[in-house]
């Protein structure tokens, strides 16, 4: 896993249960149990991976209208266009829809993807003038929709049905559309609020076979699809937008990962993974994040994430190969544009010391910048400064698109609905999440826009500690520095966002270290109160050759099984390391 070892030292926090708070499970080990209840797992029934236990479809609010809607145009032969976002979500998200509503039997299923340099995000009017060259009968939005008013009353005045999929927090109001799927709607009884858009799909998918099950169209001559086959994709999705990983989709999560370990994904993540050098059988959740993910999303931040939804279509080996040959190389121009943007970044923060303890939200915009990698720029910020972060860059309009980042504590598109409410002249339009959001103003606007984003921002931290914090899971017991202790670990996940996978910390005396690929350092460390040694990789290290001289140090690491030339060793993944005295 990517890390970034800073060289200001942070605080290591270690992480303890709730005050009276027991994990009750037998046969599980000690150490497990520990980790367990510190994330508030109370017993091993809420660690159920099974389909059998997922809540059932019809729990979603609107479901019955959804799939109503759905039945009649595969009925009827209507032409169902999906309309998909431009990040690895939406990507998911589309091909999890036309795979599965081609296996329930829809005969004519295409697909329409903004392009982000030019329609924006979301169904708007200009992607609806767009659709309608097809004359499609139906849309689907999946990934998107929610805050989409404009655009699904285009579509609308057009006769077309306006089906809306999507996880995003709705607004005050929602849009007219025919039928609307989505976990966040006020009073909705479905218990997995943290749904990702591809998930919100799947559900919709489900439902809708038991429709058409219910109906006589499946059977006989028409055999029922079995959706499972989908949870590759659903894996994908859900890791790569990095929602928290609540019950629900810790299950969606790890049947997909099952599915890709035992050589079943779909030929576009098979390809993808193999151009990042993974291993499939012995894959991890993070490596979807950090592996496929980004090559997916290479296409919407540089081109057009059409090629990453055909990447995900294609069954053809020599098609699917062609398409991940060419987002490998998308992800590593992307590499290298957010490279030189993190330099500038860097010149421009320390030229006028932005971020100081005075300010609390941070607004940076050149017009170089790149318009597809400034979320990724905003996140790098964000690490560094431990603030909330806007990054903007000008766009083929002429208006400037901002990408926010947040921390822990503070609800990054409740700050911008507070910058709207107070100062109704200054955004043009805005959505996302708590950690992060997308937003458009026009250019004189900025400098306005940065004083009322500091200010909001400002009100949102009082009580918030932003201190650098690692938080760990305390010490590991030296007789756990074993192999099958690390590929326990593993496979007790899946871990990820709100799920957080076990970070020990401790103090180690350094045997060797070397630094590797010019950014990297490979440890030999000496297993605490033992004579064994054991390896260790620190990524990304802000100035290796500073650390060459460090005899003994304390570190936040990992537990890892590595992979290497089909051999398997025990190695340390340090997240985070300082001197020890």
């Amino acid at each position: 896993m990517s890390t970034l070892c800073h060289p200001v030292p942070k605080k290591i926090v270690r992480r303890f249960p709730r005050s009276g708070f027991l994990f009750s499970g037998a046969g599980v080990p000690p150490l497990l149990a520990r980790l367990y209840q510190s994330r508030s797992i109370s017993s091993v029934e809420d660690l159920g991976r099974s389909l059998k236990e997922l809540p059932p479809p019809s729990s979603l609010k609107g479901m019955d209208g959804m799939t109503a809607a759905l039945e009649s145009a595969i009925l009827g032969r209507k032409q169902i266009m999906v309309v998909a976002d431009f990040d690895a979500d939406g990507a998911t998200s589309c091909a999890v829809a036309l795979r599965g509503l081609r296996a329930l039997g829809a005969e004519r299923v295409s697909y329409i993807v903004p392009n982000r340099f030019t329609c924006g995000y979301g169904l708007t009017p200009e992607l609806v003038e767009l659709a309608a060259e097809q004359r499609p009968d139906v849309l689907l939005t999946v990934d998107n929709g929610i805050a989409c008013h404009a655009g699904v009353a285009a579509a609308k005045s057009r006769g077309m049905t306006v089906l809306v999929t999507d996880h995003h927090l709705p607004g005050e109001s929602l849009p007219d559309a025919d039928a609307i799927v989505n976990p966040n709607l006020s009073g909705d009884a479905f218990p997995g609020k943290a749904l990702a858009g591809v998930g919100v799909v799947f559900y919709v998918l489900l439902a809708l076979r038991s429709r058409l099950r219910s109906s006589g169209w499946l059977g006989g001559e028409r055999p029922e699809p079995n959706l499972a086959e989908l949870l590759d994709l659903v894996a994908l999705g859900t890791v790569a937008d990095v929602v928290p990983l609540d019950r629900v989709n810790r299950i969606l999560v790890h049947q997909g990962l099952q599915r890709i370990r035992a050589g079943r994904a779909c030929p576009g993540i098979q390809a993808l993974l193999e151009a990042g050098g993974k291993n499939w059988a012995a894959l991890a959740s993070d490596a979807l994040g950090f592996t496929v993910g980004p090559r997916l999303n290479a296409a919407g931040r540089l081109d057009d994430m059409s090629l990453g939804i055909e990447c995900l279509l294609a069954d053809d080996p020599a098609v699917v190969q062609e398409y991940a040959g060419l987002l490998d190389d998308m992800n590593r121009e992307r590499k290298d544009i957010e490279a030189q943007m993190k330099a500038e970044a860097w010149a421009m923060l320390d030229a006028v010391d932005v971020g100081g303890r005075d300010q609390s939200g941070v607004c940076l915009f050149d017009p170089s910048w790149h318009q597809g990698v400034i979320g990724i720029l905003a996140s790098r910020i964000k690490e560094r400064l431990h603030r909330p972060v806007v990054a903007f860059a000008r766009a083929d309009d002429g208006l400037l698109k901002g990408s926010a980042r947040s921390i822990a504590g503070v609800h990054v598109r409740d700050v911008l609905c507070a910058v709207a409410a107070r100062h109704p002249e200054l955004i043009v339009r805005f959505g996302g999440h708590a950690m992060a959001a997308g937003l458009t103003l026009e250019p004189h606007r900025l400098a306005a826009f940065a004083a009322a984003f500091d200010a909001e921002v400002a009100a949102a931290l009082d009580g918030v500690d932003l201190e650098h914090t690692v938080v760990t899971d305390g010490e590991l017991p030296p007789d756990q520095f074993r192999l099958d202790t690390a590929s326990a670990l593993r496979e007790a996940g899946p871990w990820g966002q709100g799920f957080p996978e076990p970070l020990f910390d401790g103090e180690f005396e350094v045997l060797n270290m070397r630094i590797v690929g010019a950014k990297h350092l490979r440890l030999s460390l000496q297993v605490p109160g033992t004579a064994r040694q054991v390896e260790g990789i620190a990524f990304f290290v802000a100035d290796p050759p500073e650390w060459l001289g460090c005899w003994r140090l304390r570190a936040a690491y990992r537990l890892e099984v590595n992979e290497f030339r089909g051999a398997s060793s025990l190695q340390l993944g340090i997240e985070y390391m300082e001197w020890a005295d």
